[in-house]
């Protein structure tokens, strides 16, 4: 039987990314209007517990997806270009950038899997050249406008394995031949489906897991 071709999936946030999208994100939203301080201090403040494993992701998402409702898309995508270049471009992870590189040489697939929303996301993989983008879809209602909600499953924990495996299915991808890259304990139904896990400047809860499972860990730099 053909061996299929392999891949490298790479989470975004804390993984390919030194720092956190969102919160960079909501600071330039902010600057440029489009938020109120009193949403950027109860996101922050929810962040800073997510990041202690305090709120599971979910709950950060039902904090940040609401703020797009009645909102039209292009109010968005119209600066992405510029806010990826300025503010996220920068914030790419030197040793994490350079093994995508080494993927793309070998010539695997590569794949960002992100929980983050797909208009700020296309720019990344454009920009890199990465051949998939499994992320999480904003809804739209019947005149074009944002409900705040989300199309399709949101793109964390379970979802994250269950959008790779799809993935594979649909393009002949062998996954006991394939990496993935993951910095947070969500990340790990995702990694475990390959046969080369990589855990990038883990949090507490999966550098135990790597650790016990004999999961190589990199740092960003």
């Amino acid at each position: 039987m053909k061996q299929g071709r392999s891949a490298a999936f790479f989470d975004f946030d804390r993984t390919l990314l030194t720092r956190d999208s969102a919160a960079i994100g909501l600071r330039y939203l902010w600057e440029m209007g489009l938020v109120p301080l009193s949403y950027i201090l109860k996101a922050l403040a929810a962040n800073v517990f997510y990041q202690r494993h305090i709120l599971p992701e979910h709950f950060m998402a039902r904090i940040l997806l609401p703020f797009y409702q009645g909102k039209r898309l292009d109010t968005f995508e119209d600066g992405v270009c510029e806010f990826y270049e300025n503010l996220v471009k920068p914030h790419f992870a030197p040793n994490i950038l350079s093994r995508l590189k080494e993927h793309q040489q070998k010539g695997h697939f590569t794949a960002l899997v992100s929980g983050g929303v797909r208009y700020s996301l296309k720019p990344v993989i454009k920009d890199l050249g990465m051949n998939f983008l499994l992320c999480t879809d904003l809804e739209t209602d019947d005149e074009g406008f944002l409900t705040g909600k989300t199309s399709g499953p949101l793109c964390i924990h379970q979802a994250k394995a269950d959008l790779v495996m799809q993935l594979a299915s649909e393009h002949g991808i062998d996954l006991a031949s394939s990496w993935a890259y993951g910095n947070h304990q969500n990340d790990i139904p995702m990694m475990e489906l390959v046969g080369n896990p990589v855990a990038v400047a883990p949090t507490g809860p999966l550098k135990r897991h790597a650790i016990k499972k004999g999961w190589p860990v990199m740092e960003h730099y």
